[in-house]
């Protein structure tokens, strides 16, 4: 379980880590003011029914998802409109974690998380925030057999400063398979995510941000934590695997542009006119290189990047069922 403890003795635990998504550094001024305050403030986060400060909570070392990856997350942001802060789609966010929790048998209240969710969000003073809601399996014994075991939830809140679009990614195609929704299904399970460990640590060792899983008939897959879209002549094309977690962005994008989703090989990628990657945490990110093939001025990705970041505040009317408000 997680334990109230001196700030020096825990400072290190029960902080996210934003790593889902294609590296993605912006360097356009940002659209709306910087929260300082937010920025310097004392983190908190909420853990099981109560707002507490981050470094004065620790994990016991015989957690059961410390040691088997017996959790499920999500990844989710809050943006600040001209209505004040709000969250993007987080019903839909919490619906698939709930799918998630209900495998390994934690039990998972939609409407207990999605409070909690604007909790840390107003604990926080975050108004552009990723989020990150946690529910895991705790102490126990040691044992694959999770019965038994103490079960949490933790939502934290980290500010974010949000611009519209970056700098495009490099990208190269891993050696490593994705996880085959036969033996994992796709969804945000803790320990599904070394596979995606391994192939961005190999994709970085080689000098590239991203990269990309191709399955063992040369069909595209996804990203270690965003998926892909294609454009050519014109039409935008998201691409279709039943390893591939069922993105919301993904989602949100068909929605926006009407694309077609269906299965793409390696070979009609890289002979694409643009390539995309999406997520949560990266948004929207035009792919500047695919190994050798390097792609143009990407003006349709560009156009989406816009878009995406119009929708996710407020600015499209399409959007407004969409936010949450904090």
């Amino acid at each position: 379980m997680l334990t109230r403890t001196a700030a020096e003795q825990s400072r290190s635990s029960c902080r996210p880590e934003r790593s889902e998504g294609p590296a993605v550094v912006d360097k356009q001024a940002p659209r709306y003011a910087r929260d300082d305050n937010a920025l310097r403030a004392k983190p908190k986060l909420w853990f099981d029914g109560e707002i507490a400060d981050a470094d004065a909570l620790q994990a016991d070392l015989s957690t059961h998802a410390m040691h088997y990856g017996s959790g499920v997350f999500e990844g989710m942001r809050s943006y600040a409109t001209q209505q004040g802060a709000a969250v993007f789609r987080l019903s839909d966010h919490l619906q698939r974690m709930r799918r998630g929790a209900e495998l390994l048998g934690i039990a998972f209240d939609e409407a207990q998380a999605a409070e909690a969710t604007l909790q840390a969000l107003r604990a926080n003073g975050h108004r552009d925030a990723y989020i990150r809601p946690l529910a895991w399996v705790g102490t126990g014994s040691f044992g694959l057999d999770v019965a038994g075991h103490a079960q949490h939830l933790m939502v934290a809140t980290t500010p974010t400063l949000v611009h519209l679009g970056g700098t495009s990614t490099r990208m190269t195609v891993s050696p490593w398979r994705r996880n085959p929704a036969s033996s994992l299904p796709p969804l945000k399970l803790c320990g599904a995510y070394v596979n995606s460990i391994l192939a961005k640590r190999e994709a970085k060792a080689r000098g590239f941000d991203e990269a990309l899983f191709v399955d063992d008939d040369g069909f595209v897959v996804e990203c270690t934590g965003a998926n892909v879209f294609l454009v050519k002549g014109g039409q935008v094309t998201a691409v279709d695997h039943r390893d591939a977690l069922p993105g919301i962005t993904r989602d949100t994008l068909i929605a926006l542009t009407g694309a077609d989703a269906r299965a793409v090989t390696l070979d009609e990628l890289r002979d694409a006119d643009e390539v995309f990657a999406c997520g949560t945490a990266a948004e929207v990110a035009p792919i500047a290189a695919l190994d050798d093939r390097v792609f143009g001025d990407n003006p349709i990705s560009r156009d989406l990047v816009a878009l995406y970041a119009r929708v996710v505040r407020g600015e499209e009317a399409t959007a407004q069922a969409w936010l949450t408000p904090v």
